[in-house]
């Protein structure tokens, strides 16, 4: 049912969250699993302290490299992808991209904006993905 299944990831306590959901979805199915991380360049109008952006190539490395160990204790493979660009739309692109049957993601995340959920990653995945988005509250 759920051949292939995508994983972003960021340093939310929800991405931490849906990690458990995202385990047992692939351990139940046998899926494969895909874990995502998006490097995105902060507009300095855009509100989000730099702090809270992942935004070098080597702490996007560290996160996947955590993430894959994390699942990897629990006898899962994960591969890895890192993308440059808006997340939303870059979830929905490898969504598509790699076939993803299934996309696990928290309710909240980094990307939660001062005009509140109708503009969060997770509202603008739910909205644009080619394939169905399980969120975690």
């Amino acid at each position: 049912m759920f051949n292939t299944i995508l994983f972003p990831v960021n340093e939310s306590r929800e991405a931490l969250e849906a990690a458990t959901v995202a385990a047992d979805v692939v351990q139940k199915y046998g899926s494969r699993l895909v874990l995502l991380s998006v490097l995105e360049e902060p507009l300095p109008e855009a509100g989000v302290p730099t702090t809270e952006v992942i935004n070098s190539p080597e702490a996007i490395a560290k996160l996947l490299k955590n993430a894959q160990a994390m699942f990897a204790q629990q006898g899962i493979p994960a591969e890895t992808l890192t993308r440059e660009g808006k997340p939303s739309f870059i979830i929905c692109d490898v969504a598509d991209e790699i076939e993803a049957d299934l996309i696990v993601m928290g309710c909240r995340g980094l990307g939660l904006t001062e005009e509140g959920a109708a503009e969060s990653v997770t509202n603008r995945v739910i909205n644009l993905s080619p394939c169905p988005v399980l969120v975690v509250p």
